[in-house]
């Protein structure tokens, strides 16, 4: 089985100088290795593209056999890592607490401890009130996409 550790530290070579950054990485029993990246101005196809070929050239197929799918952090995927709340500062957001406490609202701060959101009011005429929460409290975080 592929060590995971060569494949996380291959990922950090390829992605150090740029605004890209690992969300997640999974190899399953078969080789089948999955690597989710988002970046700090978003993730272009040709961006998976060099990272799936980077890592194919430092892995040896004849040693073992594997799968790789590069992909990026999709819209309605849960935020993982602050860094991702950072970026998305300005844009829509629902939190989840641990304690299943809901909020909505605009994402307007974010530093490594907490993110602040001006929560959504229920009338136009409603004074917005905002709502610090630490991300240690903080159990699911999704960009909500307004149509």
């Amino acid at each position: 089985m592929i060590d995971k550790e060569v494949i996380l530290k291959i990922i950090e070579e390829q992605v150090k100088d740029s605004d890209l950054f690992l969300i997640d990485l999974k190899i399953g029993k078969d080789n089948k290795i999955s690597v989710v990246i988002d970046g700090d101005n978003g993730v272009k196809i040709q961006d998976c593209i060099n990272l799936s070929r980077f890592v194919e050239k430092r892995l040896d197929r004849e040693a073992e056999d594997f799968e790789l799918n590069v992909l990026s952090s999709g819209v309605g995927e849960p935020l993982k890592l602050m860094r991702q709340y950072k970026k998305n500062i300005g844009r829509n957001i629902e939190i989840t607490t641990f304690e299943n406490e809901r909020f909505e609202g605009e994402l307007t701060a974010a530093d490594e401890d907490k993110v602040l959101i001006r929560l959504k009011t229920k009338h136009k005429k409603d004074i917005a009130t905002e709502k610090q929460i630490s991300f240690s409290d903080i159990k699911e975080g999704k960009i909500i996409i307004l149509f």
